[in-house]
């Protein structure tokens, strides 16, 4: 891979004084794109982001610009963009950084997809308890309006205007589910909507909507400023461009690597100073707790959306969470079987009820009193699970079971025994009578 591939662009200025302010980040081309934009026709310039290839960075990896083509054509409504800044699951880390290092190339980025998709008012939904990022947002949008950036009277004609609104959410993982972040915008409690209808015809308050993660918006002024052939030179044919890959766990130098789509997790470890001294990899994942585990076995595959796929497991949000001998698959399945469970919003039978038995049973199996039928217990629970589901929560929830099971299925069976005085201590009539009770 060569030297200019790895050159910087989402994380360009993180290293510079202030990053953060708008005077920094004009001084490196800073909304130049805007202008381009503005220049443009609004079709155009989806178009061009439909042309670049830009596949959606939240994790499902959706086609940018065809997501935003899906609106409805104008009928003297209001249409909105919804930035998905939500970001919680185990292991993501990348949008909190971007946000806070550089937010201007968030907001430039709204204003030109607003500007494109023939909207007014875009909203930024974060997490509320990062205070510090909302903060810094509420700034750079300040500053953004002062400088004449966003308001009123925009573009070459000043017919256009752009109000942003960055939105403290209350903490809910299931809030990521772009639906249930419509509802939880909208005033009403966080819970996934049945679909159809889809947000690009009816979402925030039943308007044509477009939601997109932090990072996919981001990217846009760069695909602007260097044409889609620049960005598509970069990754590979299916997986175009670029992207923050987040390192965590037991490698020297945790962090945020930015590198082209199909880098291979064994690049990203050498850059990230190897797996920490005096010991080895064991099991890694792709995209966080939601992606399938791999193994070293895996270290090779590009980390493209196809090619991950291809090794049964999802690129996501290229969380790459690394743990190496040291440590129990059992206890990490189970910690995450843990968050699953608190997060479940409970508003479908087969994740509320099944997210809490495969808690029970991770437990039992932490602790060694697992029973010998555990394990296909877990394997029977998690295949209810998935694919039934109102929501990805369900289908989460059972991906770390079934391919810690898959790959590491005998220590699994070591938390398992036979003593009959510790079988499963619920009689049937306790069981129901605590499900009742929840």
């Amino acid at each position: 891979m060569s030297q200019t591939q790895l050159t910087p662009i989402l994380s360009d200025i993180w290293d510079a004084e202030r990053s953060w302010s708008l005077e920094t980040y004009r001084s490196r081309g800073g909304y130049q794109a805007l202008a381009t934009a503005m220049d443009m026709a609004p079709g155009d310039v989806v178009e061009t982001v439909k042309g670049s290839g830009l596949r959606g960075r939240g994790g499902a990896g959706f086609p940018t610009g065809l997501k935003w083509s899906f609106l409805p054509a104008p009928d003297g409504g209001p249409r909105y963009l919804v930035v998905n800044a939500d970001e919680s699951e185990p292991g993501a880390c990348k949008d909190v950084p971007l946000m806070l290092a550089n937010p201007h190339a968030l907001i430039e980025g709204v204003a030109i997809t607003s500007y494109a998709i023939g909207g007014n008012h875009a909203f930024i939904y974060l997490r509320g308890e990062v205070v510090h990022v909302y903060r810094r947002l509420l700034a750079a949008v300040r500053e953004a309006r002062e400088a004449g950036l966003i308001g009123t009277n925009l573009g070459p004609n000043g017919d256009y205007s752009l109000e942003i609104t960055v939105h403290a959410g209350a903490g809910a993982y299931i809030c990521g589910e772009e639906t249930a972040l419509l509802d939880s915008l909208e005033g009403r409690r966080g819970q996934p909507r049945l679909k159809p209808p889809f947000p690009a015809v009816a979402g925030l308050y039943a308007r044509p909507t477009v939601v997109n993660n932090v990072e996919s918006i981001a990217s846009v002024p760069g695909i602007l400023r260097g044409g889609t052939d620049w960005f598509s030179s970069m990754g590979t044919e299916k997986s175009a461009g670029h992207g923050l890959f987040s390192l965590s766990g037991h490698v020297a130098r945790p962090g945020q690597y930015e590198a082209p789509l199909g880098i291979t997790m064994r690049e990203l470890i050498d850059m990230a100073g190897g797996i920490r001294a005096g010991h080895r990899l064991k099991f890694w994942t792709p995209g966080g707790s939601s992606s399938p585990i791999l193994t070293e076995e895996h270290l090779d595959v590009p980390l493209d959306y196809e090619s991950v796929g291809a090794a049964g497991s999802m690129l996501g949000t290229r969380s790459l969470m690394v743990f190496d001998e040291t440590v129990s698959v059992v206890r990490v399945v189970s910690r995450w079987t843990d968050f699953y469970q608190h997060e479940s919003c409970g508003k479908c039978t087969p994740c509320r009820e099944g997210t809490y038995w495969m808690k029970q049973v991770m437990h039992r199996l932490e602790a060694g009193k697992g029973l010998p039928t555990d394990i296909d217990l877990l394997l029977d629970v998690s295949a209810n699970i998935a694919g039934r589901s109102f929501c990805a929560l369900g289908d989460a929830s059972a991906v770390p079971i079934q391919s810690g099971i898959k790959y590491f299925r005998s220590e699994f069976e070591a938390g398992t025994h036979t003593a009959a005085r510790e079988l499963f201590p619920y009689e049937a009539s306790a069981v129901f009578s605590e499900v009742g009770a929840r």
